[in-house]
């Protein structure tokens, strides 16, 4: 029961956040931040959770989610400043915030001090993409923080098992390491491709047999990152990587296998909204966490900063800037490396300016996987002792997300004010091609069908049968037609397609309160009620999908 009356009110907070978030400029982490922060101080809610399982419910979904919709081809062109950023940076991160928090706090073990490089190193790009708002990113840079902040957190985490395990042994062999490290790497990649390869291949069998139950493949998609993750922690890999590979290949499995229209919107709107449930939760459980936290701070004081409160909070401040600083010169200096290396091969590329460089070191925000990450750390060692540190280690975590929760909110929109957007006009041109090549098909498979139909019809059927056919193609051709419009012709075509959508939207909405007076004067039953709705509800669907048509 008291696992019910905790999850329960944690649930309606993340419920009212979001509710809340469409009435207030805040953005919606530090809107619930401070929802768990009241939680805490007026309801005195507490929530204490085995740090293995934390991590084991929260981390797997969230990676295989992003691994799952962000843009493949534009991150693989990407791969190598992401690469950089998503290695590179990681252990430069590890080594750097390692070493300056020893030297800053002596008292701090120094494989505790790797850890909390290691918890502060991932980027969370959701968290991002809400402090934003509606803040227009440059497409090249929101690829580039979204594929780092997906592949990073592998590298975090894995850089953390090794201080954690240096901390709890004593010892750590470079070599050792290494071989572990590609080892994890390995395992945990094959596991998790084989696991998204066996589902997609079961749903494919399902689809052929006719049994896509919607629910059953909407269960077995949601089970599909726990599996991925704990076959490769059972088979000595590494668990995250796998729900990331798990995430990447299920969605390169095809729409074949991915059943019918009914269960591909089901699994979107599930999928949706546990994304914004658990990420809601995490931000929920650091402001219930926050004033225990503060509570915390004289004993941590006195135990590592010779009792002066203030000195451990500028030790916060000091790491906080730390960060930044060297992810500064980290983004700095592999663009000058990659411009030199273009310019020996004689291309010439155009400098992004500072104002680029700079959101791209703000843009580093810490969040859900930071956060799953430092309350995994265990309570204890092997032989029952407190693990050292670890209070330190959770205090300066929490302290780092929340700074960089409100540098990035404050400082990251005002650099990319008025920034202009060069990639959108290619991003535009590719959906064009892509739509004239949908409508091409369309036809073609049309006329099929339509000799086919004319074939085994005779007098006022094919005639029928001849206007529907034409009916349809007319849209089609009307798409072709678009490919030799000029400009003005296309800008045109827009505003008529924007008010053909709000005179549809207006009907759909004037057939949806019709279909309710039905039902409430009781002249349609409720299987026909949910089957008109059912089509509404796809109709509205198409109409907003298809905004920014042409």
């Amino acid at each position: 029961m008291d696992v019910v009356t905790t999850v329960l009110p944690l649930l309606l907070a993340v419920a009212l956040s979001g509710m809340a978030a469409q009435f207030t400029p805040a953005p919606l982490p530090l809107l619930q931040i401070g929802l768990g922060v009241a939680l805490a101080l007026i309801f005195g809610l507490r929530v204490r959770l085995d740090p293995a399982l934390f991590f084991v419910l929260l981390v797997p979904p969230l990676l295989f989610a992003d691994a799952w919709r962000i843009p493949k081809a534009e991150v693989f062109r990407l791969k190598g400043p992401i690469l950089t950023m998503a290695i590179g940076l990681v252990v430069f991160t590890v080594l750097g915030i390692g070493w300056f928090a020893h030297w800053l706090v002596p008292s701090l073990p120094i494989a505790m001090a790797f850890a909390l490089g290691a918890v502060l190193s991932p980027t969370d790009a959701v968290a991002l993409k809400a402090l934003a708002h509606d803040t227009p990113i440059p497409p090249r840079l929101l690829h580039i923080l979204s594929g780092e902040a997906l592949m990073n957190d592998a590298t975090g985490l894995v850089c953390l098992r090794f201080a954690l395990v240096a901390m709890i042994t004593g010892a750590f062999s470079l070599a050792g390491a290494a071989f572990t490290f590609v080892e994890l790497v390995a395992v945990g990649l094959l596991v998790g491709a084989a696991a998204a390869w066996l589902f997609g291949a079961v749903q494919s069998r399902m689809v052929r047999w006719g049994a896509d139950h919607s629910a059953t493949q909407v269960l077995l998609g949601l089970l599909l990152p726990f599996a991925a993750y704990l076959a490769a922690e059972g088979l000595h890999g590494s668990g995250i990587l796998a729900a990331v590979a798990a995430g990447a290949t299920r969605d390169r499995m095809g729409l074949r296998s991915a059943g019918k229209l009914a269960t591909r919107m089901q699994v979107a709107a599930v999928w949706d909204m546990l994304e914004f449930t658990l990420n809601g939760l995490i931000f929920l459980l650091l402001g219930l966490q926050a004033p225990a936290l503060l509570a915390e701070a004289p004993a941590l004081a006195r135990a590592f900063a010779g009792g002066h409160v203030l000195l451990l909070v500028g030790y916060l401040f000091a790491i906080a800037g730390a960060l930044l600083v060297l992810r500064l010169a980290w983004v700095w200096a592999s663009l000058e490396f990659t411009l030199y290396r273009s310019s020996l091969r004689g291309v010439t590329r155009s400098h992004p300016g500072f104002r680029v460089i700079a959101a791209s070191a703000v843009a580093g925000v810490r969040g859900a996987i930071t956060l799953a990450a430092v309350l995994s750390l265990p309570l204890a060692l092997p032989n029952g002792a407190p693990l050292p540190g670890r209070d330190l280690v959770v205090f300066f975590a929490m302290g780092v997300i929340l700074c960089s929760l409100l540098t990035t909110a404050v400082v990251f929109p005002l650099l990319l004010k008025g920034l202009a957007l060069p990639d959108e006009a290619a991003a535009v041109a590719e959906e064009r091609r892509a739509r004239l090549a949908l409508a091409e098909a369309a036809l073609r498979q049309m006329e099929e069908v339509g000799h086919a139909t004319a074939a085994g019809s005779t007098g006022p059927e094919r005639i029928a049968d001849a206007e529907a056919g034409a009916l349809v193609m007319d849209d089609y051709r009307a798409r072709l037609e678009a490919k030799a419009q000029t400009e003005e012709a296309r800008r045109k075509l827009r505003r008529s397609s924007a008010a053909d959508r709000t005179f549809r939207l207006a009907a759909l909405r004037a057939e949806r309160d019709e279909l309710s007076r039905l039902r409430e004067r009781a002249e349609i039953g409720d299987a026909g009620f949910r089957k008109l709705l059912h089509e509404l509800d796809l109709a509205e669907a198409a109409l907003a999908g298809a905004k920014g048509h042409q």
